[in-house]
């Protein structure tokens, strides 16, 4: 049975690289070399011509960084290495929460080591080359070390929380992990903003002006209670411009980077704001956060059915059965299930953007709205034109072309 599991985790590997560079192959090929007629006076020849070297160089680079975890994984399948990991932890300590954390802190650790370059070239080479990197080397390193304190802190954390259940409460493990994950993801949705946030970035609040003048008097028309707008120093690493939505209830916050500040006229970040407050207004927020318990609470309900099963382990090379190689065995054979839900969660989250740019044409905001994302697609330098399958699979958001045809279309 072992051998069987062994091949079919081999099969859902192989077929989900394929799959994917299938789509990016497809999109590439899509490309223009003259500017389409759609996308004149949005893009001139020479930043599309530079848009779609960006998105090719992107996709070239994919196919090597994605080839290369697949040679990882595979040789780590095909020579036993989950199983050496797995006898060398035994051996260290007898208990099973230090060989848990022992066994994934190696394999974190080690797969950093190995793709680090990759976000290095990304970053310094290729960003670099386009003109979106702000990045030092200096923030680099820090954001490093700040992300393996978070995974060592909450990673870690959450790892032991779901050992204990499994070890200590029997048949009620999946109902009390998923109330654990439950209570973490509320109080991450809460307060990320203010906790984890501010290790990487400044947020101020926004200084008193015509903007925050603005956007007050937005707010109060709209009957949206927003105590909270604060500026993020996104140029610190990038030249993109972005604005989001976090918190709940009176924990509820709007983020603008200081780079949409400088993109954007007033009346265009007033539209931009309008659409995140119609993501709230729909509800969207707390939509998100109910789906997201709801597929954590089948995957977990799915997770405490097998990983106890010596064979998902034995499957990897294991001699007998444990929490960790179960759960990594697990891990890629739920991945068919993941990709499945991936594409119900894009459709539902494309359907809420329209709802919100709806949201912003209600307010006469509908062609500033569309104005703001055309600088910030040009500026970004967006593929506008992907292929219809990859951006079906891909895209969370519907393309520039979709959202400015429905907006003057309504």
């Amino acid at each position: 049975m072992e051998q069987t599991l062994f091949w079919i985790i081999i099969a859902i590997i192989l077929f989900d690289f394929i799959f994917e560079k299938v789509l990016d192959y497809l999109n590439v090929k899509h490309m223009k070399d003259e500017i389409p007629e759609e996308l004149e006076g949005i893009y001139d020849a020479d930043k599309y011509k530079k848009s779609q070297q960006y998105s090719k160089v992107n996709t070239k680079f994919s196919l090597v960084t994605s080839s290369f975890s697949l040679i990882l994984i595979l040789a780590m399948l095909f020579a036993g290495g989950f199983g050496l990991l797995d006898e060398w932890v035994r051996g260290t300590t007898e208990s099973i929460y230090l060989r848990t954390l022992l066994f994934f802190g190696v394999l974190g650790i080690a797969m950093d080591i190995l793709t680090t370059p990759f976000s290095i070239y990304g970053t310094f080479v290729i960003e670099e080359k386009f003109g979106f990197n702000k990045t030092t080397v200096k923030t680099f390193i820090l954001d490093k070390l700040k992300g393996y304190l978070l995974s060592i802190v909450i990673g870690g954390g959450l790892l032991m929380f779901i050992l204990w259940a499994w070890i200590s409460t029997g048949n009620w493990f999946w109902v009390i992990v998923l109330g654990g994950m439950s209570a973490f993801m509320i109080f991450m949705a809460m307060f990320y903003s203010r906790i984890i946030v501010p290790l990487f970035n400044k947020q101020t609040p926004l200084d008193e002006g015509e903007l925050r003048d603005a956007i007050n008097a937005f707010a109060t028309k709209a009957g949206f209670k927003l105590h909270n707008v604060f500026v993020i120093n996104g140029s610190k690493r990038s030249t993109k411009a972005n604005a989001y939505f976090s918190g709940l209830g009176p924990k509820k916050r709007i983020v603008l980077y200081d780079t949409l500040i400088n993109d954007l006229d007033k009346d265009e970040i007033v539209a931009v704001l309008a659409h995140e407050v119609g993501h709230y207004k729909k509800k969207h927020v707390l939509k998100g956060l109910a789906m997201s318990l709801v597929q954590s609470g089948v995957m977990i309900w799915l997770l405490s059915l097998a990983i106890g099963l010596p064979v998902l382990s034995q499957a990897i090379g294991a001699e007998e059965a444990s929490f960790y190689m179960g759960l990594i065995a697990f891990g890629l054979l739920f991945s068919p299930i993941s990709f499945i839900v991936g594409i119900f969660s894009n459709m539902l989250s494309r359907k809420y953007e329209y709802q919100a740019d709806n949201y912003a044409k209600n307010y006469k905001l509908g062609e500033k709205l569309i104005n703001s994302l055309i600088k910030l697609s040009v500026k970004n330098l967006s593929n506008l034109t992907p292929h219809p399958t990859y951006a079906f699979f891909h895209y969370s958001h519907p393309t520039l072309l979709q959202r400015k045809r429905v907006i003057e279309e309504n």
